[in-house]
């Protein structure tokens, strides 16, 4: 996984945005502050999402 600062994030908004939904490859953004985030694809969401609930079950 990728890691980026939010700066580096924010200057470049649409080409991550574009790379983790076109390669299905996650992206960690870090903030100074703490409470880092990860932008993935609502592809990737979903399938995460339909994974727990199976695995639950």
């Amino acid at each position: 996984m990728e890691t980026v600062s939010v700066n580096q994030f924010r200057s470049n908004i649409k080409s991550f945005v574009e790379q983790a939904a076109n390669d299905h490859v996650p992206l960690k953004v870090t903030r100074r502050s703490g409470g880092d985030f990860v932008v993935i694809s609502a592809e990737d969401w979903e399938r995460e999402q339909e994974t727990l609930y199976v695995l639950q079950n």
